[in-house]
Order: structure tokens, then sequence, then C-alpha cells
């Protein structure tokens, strides 16, 4: 379990910094505020902007791919996915599915070319 061990390590870390990116950004807005170069009002938009941002190159930067060894863990791994994530899901294995429905169709038709070859042949 060494990997999974280390996959936990990486998303704690990973959570860590943005937490810690978080509180950076609260702590020089609140110091700019008191310098009076920022209202509060402008002071919370950029903060709730920096975390959309940050949270966007999160998204994009980190890829965790985990294996479940069994159906449970699977099951669980599935519980702890957000909506959006299984909507995401459920469209990457409905064109998944379109497909193989679609390379089977090619592979039948492959097999009644060779057959109606084979006719014409005999």
């Amino acid at each position: 379990m060494e990997l999974g061990e280390n996959i936990r390590k990486l998303l704690l870390a990973g959570i860590g910094s943005a937490a810690m990116t978080a509180e950076k950004s609260k702590e020089l807005l609140d110091e700019l505020v008191k310098k009076g170069e920022l209202t509060v009002e402008q002071g919370k938009v950029l903060n709730q902007e920096l975390r959309h941002d940050f949270r966007k190159k999160m998204k994009s930067n980190i890829n965790v791919s985990v294996k479940p060894s069994s159906p449970d863990e699977l099951k669980d791994l599935l519980d702890k996915m957000t909506p959006e994530q299984l909507a995401a899901l459920k469209e990457q294995l409905a064109q998944m599915e379109t497909a193989d429905v679609e390379a089977d169709d090619d592979a039948d038709m492959g097999d009644a070319e060779a057959d109606e070859k084979a006719a014409v042949e005999e």
C-alpha cells in the first residue's frame, strides 16, 4: 500500500498548499485594506477571484488517478465524487459506449463483406 500512501501524502500536500495560499492572500488583502489601498468590498471580490483562479489552476494541474482494487473501494470512490464529477464520468462512459458500439458495427460490417466476397469466389 506504499503507492496509496504516497498518493494520500501528495493530496494532503496539495490541500495544505491551497490552504496556505488562501491564508496568505487573505493576509495580503487585509494589509492592503488597512493601508487604505482597497475598500473592504473590493478586497472581498479580489479574494473570491483569487480563490476561483487558484481552484481552477489546481484542478487543471493536479491529476490523480486511483485504481480501486475491490468493488467496495470503487463504491467508496464514487460516493466521494461531487455531482459535477459524476456527470462528467457519466458523459465519458456514454462516449466510450458509443465508440464501442460503432467499433462493433464496423467489425460486423467487415464480417459481412468477407462473407459476400467468399460467396462470390465460390
